[in-house]
């Protein structure tokens, strides 16, 4: 715990300081050695197996406050919202030999994991909530990934300042058995304020990485022509960390 709660402090120091640091070339570059840096340390200490800490439901926060877009003005998912997301369709595409078009409940009426963990937020605060969801590995295997498969981008419902949001993992993270497309939080569907009715929890990164209200995933081979190429919205505009390991 000692040990996820130091790389936890170093990640959010840079990546909360990143969009000041990144205003000049050697400060990107600073960046992109610290990031991949945190990267080989986290594959050095078994990125591929090693669990997040979970908790007891003793341990869940009273509140899991929402953070960044809490409310998605986009008039289609404000539409989803008045009708209970019951026409709610998350897709499976890119480099997969099996697209998906998945309603609310086809994901519910697959294998799901219930975890308790704590979420980390590069502002400075953090909350323990239960989640429950379909493990991303098994719609991945259900997809069938092609050879060329690299990434993982989610694609969401929400946009800042006009540009949509999106987020990006690599397959280690994808696969890892904390990671799951997430519909419900301590107990009940997810709240509108938390990402409903779909959002990431990926435990081995800092909060920025959960994507929230996500409604297609894409397997890609590079994350060049996505956005603005750097792996996710944040990461675009503010120079946070691609990889932003816990």
């Amino acid at each position: 715990m000692k040990r996820r709660g130091v790389l936890a402090g170093m990640a959010a120091l840079f990546a909360g300081g990143c969009s000041k640091v990144a205003a000049t070339g050697p400060g990107a570059s600073l960046l992109e050695a610290v990031e991949g840096w945190n990267r080989s340390i986290h594959n050095l200490l078994g990125r591929r197996t090693a669990l997040a800490r979970e908790f007891s439901p003793e341990d869940i926060s009273p509140e899991f406050r929402g953070n960044g877009t809490t409310d998605p003005a986009d008039a289609a998912y404000r539409h989803h919202v008045d009708t209970g997301f019951q026409f709610w369709k998350l897709t499976v595409t890119g480099l997969v030999e099996n697209p998906l078009s998945l309603s609310l409940a086809d994901i519910r009426a697959m294998p799901q994991r219930t975890q308790i963990t704590r979420h980390d937020c590069v502002e400075g605060w953090s909350a323990i909530g239960q989640w429950t969801g379909t493990p991303l590995a098994h719609l991945l295997k259900q997809a069938r990934l092609k050879p060329e498969a690299r990434f993982i981008v989610f694609h969401c419902a929400d946009k800042l300042a006009g540009s949509a949001y999106y987020e990006s993992i690599d397959l280690i993270d994808a696969f890892h058995p904390q990671t799951i497309v997430a519909h419900t939080l301590n107990g009940v569907p997810l709240p509108v304020k938390n990402g409903a009715p779909l959002r990431m929890r990926i435990e081995r990164q800092l909060g920025y990485k959960h994507a929230k209200y996500v409604q297609k995933i894409e397997a890609v081979s590079s994350l060049a022509n996505i956005g603005k190429g750097k792996g996710g919205y944040w990461e675009d505009q503010a120079r946070y960390q691609w990889y932003a390991g816990i």
